[in-house]
């Protein structure tokens, strides 16, 4: 079920154009749920009103065919290619398409079917491990009856990686692996990038014996930092009194102690900022403000991610039995910037991977799907007060009347205040009176035999936004690509 859209192939080449959006394509399955190409939403809308086919699932929507299988139907295979990002990472299902031109010989472009946006949960992990270690923590140390503690002689598995990193690489694959189940993978492409991190310290290039030598090479702490912020405060400019160290971002709000993000005030300044962030402190002041910003550094967390977790991720996809191909970032940005596409982590993830001579960039879809993961709940059996402590006792039993809370469902109402069709994610009551979240808010106390289910939730909360177009004209207008950085 090959969708043959005209391509406007010989359009493309003098000059080539921006990539043009279009519809994100429909999954489709054969009768025995084997994964054929994805075809048009008009082609799927088809389908459906001739009782040819079936909604196999609600997001991605996906369709099955009842009269056709697998081997009836030509199936060239597609490519999933993934931007890794710390917070988020990109996801995009393409395909090659080469034809043949008696003035141009033989043109390929690269179009984009499906994208996206898989929003990962580090944060969140990290704050609840560091909440769990906090706990215990007070809690061998007051005088309450607790186990022993354990000695620190415990041995880590080689290629272990914090939960908050192990999360990143365990979501990605399990996305790529679902697509794999609803596309006819042929091969994975996927940018490793690499981030120098005591080059991004620094501000500027290193070389040498520069590489041996850190921010505080030949100093201590605070004199670096008087040195640095010109032994006054960075707050009202004061100086001739005594200062104290200070975090520019306090350390509530995920500041680090790293030399950047320290520097010096006197203690009425001190006092007065206490935990508040920098540009609620200084919003009066922009002066002092900017002047922080320009001194102090972009974290390192974020790059720190990705040098951790690029090499796992790609030894992880390996699992999937597809060739995987590893590209670098800079060909990434290349290939973004020749096509003329913007920034985002989905448009970079269909810029990855090498174009080869006379390819372009066709199309990308004009809407991505964004999936935040969201967890499947907790195990817990109680809840803790401020001190770690239980303070009641949870339900055993998570599945009432056939629903789990997070399942999408369409609840259709005939009568009363709540008449009418909801459709959205649900939280089940023991009572059977449950609450949906919708679009417009949430409706509250509907009767469980009004509901039914579209699709049991996978950990993940679901919602679309359009993709961002391009702003800037492609590179090399005047002629044809000659391919991409070797």
């Amino acid at each position: 079920m090959h969708d043959d859209e005209a391509l406007g192939i010989p359009a493309l080449l003098e000059p080539p154009p921006k990539p043009g959006s279009g519809a994100p394509r429909v999954f489709v399955l054969d009768r025995r749920g084997r994964p054929m190409m994805p075809c048009h939403p008009a082609r799927a809308r088809e389908l459906l009103g001739k009782g040819r086919a079936a909604v196999a699932r609600h997001t991605p929507f996906t369709l099955r065919i009842k009269d056709r299988l697998l081997e009836d139907s030509e199936v060239d295979g597609v490519a999933v290619r993934i931007d890794p990002g710390s917070r988020a990472t990109g996801i995009a299902v393409t395909d090659d398409i080469t034809r043949t031109f008696a003035a141009k010989g033989e043109v390929t472009v690269r179009r984009g079917l499906y994208a996206v946006e898989l929003q990962h949960r580090g944060p969140a992990i990290r704050a609840s491990v560091e909440q769990r270690a906090s706990h215990r923590r007070r809690r061998r140390v007051a005088n309450t009856r607790y186990r022993a503690p354990r000695f620190d002689n415990r041995r880590r598995r080689p290629g272990w990686l914090p939960p908050s990193l192990q999360h990143r690489v365990d979501t990605t694959w399990s996305l790529v692996e679902r697509l794999s189940r609803l596309v006819p993978l042929a091969e994975v492409h996927i940018e490793r990038v690499a981030f120098d991190t005591h080059a991004m310290t620094a501000g500027r290039g290193l070389f040498g014996i520069e590489y041996q030598r850190g921010t505080l090479a030949g100093y201590e702490l605070r004199n670096y930092l008087l040195d640095q912020w010109g032994r006054c405060c960075a707050y009202c400019g004061r100086s001739g009194l005594p200062l104290e160290v200070e975090h520019i971002q306090p350390r509530s709000s995920g500041g680090t102690n790293r030399v950047s993000n320290l520097t010096l005030s006197c203690k009425p300044c001190n006092q007065a900022k206490g935990a508040r962030p920098i540009e609620d402190f200084l919003r009066e002041r922009p002066q002092p403000l900017a002047q922080l910003n320009r001194q102090a550094k972009a974290p390192l967390r974020d790059a720190a991610v990705m040098n951790a977790t690029r090499w796992r991720l790609a030894e992880r996809l390996q699992d999937l039995g597809r060739p995987v191909s590893c590209w670098s970032g800079g060909m990434t940005q290349h290939n973004r910037t020749l096509c003329g596409l913007g920034k985002t982590h989905t448009l970079d993830a269909l810029a990855v991977g090498e174009l080869g001579l006379g390819w372009r960039i066709a199309r990308y879809p004009s809407h991505v799907l964004v999936a935040a993961a969201t967890g499947r709940g907790s195990y817990a059996r109680t809840r803790t007060d401020k001190y770690g402590f239980p303070r009641l006792a949870l339900p055993r039993t998570k599945n009432h009347h056939g629903f789990q809370t997070g399942d999408l469902v369409r609840a259709s109402v005939p009568t009363g205040k709540k008449a009418g069709t909801h459709v959205g994610r649900v939280a089940v009551r023991a009572s059977g009176r449950f609450n949906i979240r919708t679009r417009r808010g949430i409706v509250q106390g509907i009767g469980h035999q009004y509901v039914s289910l579209l699709q049991r939730a996978d950990g993940y909360g679901y919602s679309v936004r359009v993709e961002k177009r391009s702003t800037q004209p492609p590179a090399g207008a005047a002629g044809v690509h000659t391919g991409g950085i070797r």
